[in-house]
């Protein structure tokens, strides 16, 4: 299967301003991603921007990037557009994050396997939560119930499911939990089919596009990973990264 990796970036952000070109350790954040992508051996690795010195950014550091629309509202549409636009085929997208400057290559290569899956049309990775913290913030990742054939069953801000009959401090002493790690991969078909679907009540109350997709009677399939890496978002995140590469 040929598979392409979709890395978007938008220079807009509420919390921090141009974040792809922000230095990490005599590196811009975007090409820090974009070199972990590259370890795992895709057909092909593109940054999809809507920014003109997002663009010249890449180009610089010898990668592949394509300008995309300035209306698209998510990474998902910004990933059709590539496709749209691509003279090549391919059976497999996947979407990683643009402000995870240590993804691990071992994800992508998780997701990738996911995807091989005959019936599997839309997978992501899921991580067990492990501290009542993490669990009880509703700022932290997603939550995502899961079956016991590993689809995705809701998804939510919320604590899901809820333990009848226990205290919350006892929570994770009763039930597995998981949070939702934010790395997408389609059969490229299934996503041309999404980005034309309109905006449910469910997504709109979580802000969670794949609320969507679920409403709409997508399958999600998920895997579970032990990695997690730090994203990007506040000056606090830029600082924690920045520290790790000193320290490394």
């Amino acid at each position: 299967m040929k598979v392409i990796g979709i890395i978007p970036a938008r220079y807009a952000s509420n919390r921090l301003p141009g974040k792809p070109l922000l230095d990490i350790g005599g590196k811009c954040m975007i090409q820090r991603v974009y070199e972990q992508v590259m370890m795992v051996g895709l057909d092909t690795v593109v940054v999809a921007t809507d920014d003109r010195r997002i663009f010249e950014q890449v180009r610089s550091f010898g990668g592949e990037v394509i300008m995309t629309s300035e209306s698209h509202v998510n990474g998902t549409e910004r990933c059709a557009e590539v496709i749209e636009k691509s003279d090549d085929e391919y059976d497999i997208t996947i979407n990683i994050q643009g402000d995870e400057p240590f993804i691990y290559p071992e994800q992508i290569t998780q997701l990738r396997e996911l995807m091989a899956g005959e019936t599997c049309k839309i997978g992501t990775l899921v991580k067990v939560i492990e501290t009542e913290g993490e669990l009880n913030n509703p700022d932290t990742a997603p939550k995502v119930e899961i079956s016991e054939r590993g689809e995705a069953l809701c998804f939510s801000r919320s604590v899901i499911p809820f333990i009848q009959g226990a205290d919350k401090s006892e929570w994770l002493n009763h039930h597995t939990f998981y949070k939702h790690i934010g790395i997408y991969g389609f059969k490229t078909r299934t996503l041309l089919e999404l980005v034309k679907l309109k905006p449910t009540k469910n997504e709109i109350a979580e802000s969670l596009e794949q609320m969507r997709w679920l409403d709409n009677g997508y399958t999600i399939h998920t895997a579970i990973t032990k990695l997690e890496s730090p994203s990007v978002d506040t000056e606090d995140d830029l600082n924690l990264v920045r520290n790790l590469v000193e320290k490394s």
